[in-house]
């Protein structure tokens, strides 16, 4: 009971949206990079799965941003272009975790990052 109480006042402090369940949820930025070899329409496909994990556990994408085809610093996996997707979202940790989870199994996802946007 104490646990809960003090989840909701660090909840409260962000002002964060709620979803029907009351659960917390904060904003989030997440980058995430496409392998180069798909062509547009598998590409757009791909990036449309991966926002459907986000909003089918209860995440809601506000902003995407397509940096497109660039060069890595260093070869990753023999690569040396990857497809950058930056975008902004408002989720809870479930949602997080489910989109880390199945990123890592997915063959055409070469990395991704997921922080906190503080804006």
């Amino acid at each position: 009971m104490k646990r809960e109480i003090a989840l909701l006042s660090v909840c409260s402090e962000y002002k964060p949206d709620r979803p029907k369940g009351g659960a917390c949820m904060k904003k989030y930025e997440i980058m995430y990079i496409v392998k180069d070899g798909l062509d547009d329409e598998s590409r757009k496909a791909e990036i449309e799965k991966l926002h459907a994990i986000l909003t089918s556990n209860g995440a809601k994408v506000t902003k995407v941003n397509e940096w497109g085809l660039r060069n890595f610093a260093y070869p990753i996996n023999d690569m040396l272009k990857g497809y950058y997707v930056v975008i902004k979202v408002t989720a809870d940790k479930a949602a997080l975790d489910e989109f880390a989870r199945l990123t890592k199994i997915n063959q055409n996802v070469v990395r991704h990052l997921i922080t906190v946007d503080k804006d």
